[in-house]
């Protein structure tokens, strides 16, 4: 069983990020698992033809294909997961399938938690993702600048990780 956690905001003071790697700890600790930045990645973006020859994108699709559970950071602007979740999964596609994917969502303000839902549906219909039933969602009071100060989502965290597990046992 290998599990990813992939960031995927842009920006370098991502809380998505914070979130991601609190994740990505928690799980490292027991379990096979891969760290993934976006910012570590320049991507091109999608346009249906020679981007997804780009070597960054190979690399991502074949650490992809290769785990049984991915959890994503991602960043929620106007009320949706910012661009760079969204070019992540059209560059890699089929990687996708059949894939148990979790989100850990940073957002600005406490209005926009079910922005995650339209990229759920859409890796649910087009690739047959089995999304965890529980994600986190923090707006800005939950952190400092470079860590979480919410202990509710820190339990959130533990939470989405051990059902991540839970979900992933042979």
């Amino acid at each position: 069983m290998s599990y990813l956690v992939i960031s995927t905001s842009l920006s370098p003071n991502s809380k998505s990020a914070i979130l991601s790697k609190a994740a990505y700890e928690m799980l490292a600790e027991h379990e096979e698992c891969e760290w993934v930045d976006l910012r570590d990645y320049e991507l091109p973006h999608c346009d249906g033809d020679k981007a997804y020859g780009h070597p960054n994108v190979e690399i991502l699709r074949k650490k992809i294909e290769q785990a049984s559970c991915i959890l994503m950071g991602v960043a929620i602007y106007n009320y949706d997961c910012g661009s760079s979740a969204k070019n992540l999964i059209e560059l890699t596609g089929k990687a996708w399938e059949d894939k148990t994917v979790g989100f850990l969502c940073a957002a600005g303000g406490k209005s926009s938690y079910m922005a995650i839902m339209s990229l759920a549906n859409s890796l649910m219909l087009d690739f047959r993702t089995l999304i965890i039933p529980r994600f986190v969602y923090a707006d800005g009071s939950a952190f400092a600048p470079h860590h979480i100060v919410d202990t509710e989502i820190i339990r959130r965290i533990s939470l989405l990780v051990d059902a991540a597990k839970k979900l992933c046992r042979p």
